[in-house]
């Protein structure tokens, strides 16, 4: 039986870091589902980058 047979990586990624000890990121993380449903993960995603001064180029963050 081959469990990962239909496993593949992803297109990209992107990652950053954030201390563990900080409770906001937990809950955070508890609320995505319910927090998404007001933001869609590629306008947070955009939000993050613009705040945090993060130059990008849209035509490499998203294949669809």
């Amino acid at each position: 039986m081959n469990f990962y047979s239909d496993f593949a990586w992803q297109g990209g990624y992107g990652g950053f870091s954030c201390r563990s000890s900080y409770l906001k990121n937990k809950q955070y993380i508890e609320k995505q589902e319910e927090h998404h449903k007001k933001m869609t993960f590629k306008e947070e995603y955009l939000l993050f980058l613009n705040e945090y001064g993060i130059n990008y180029n849209e035509e490499y963050l998203w294949i669809d």
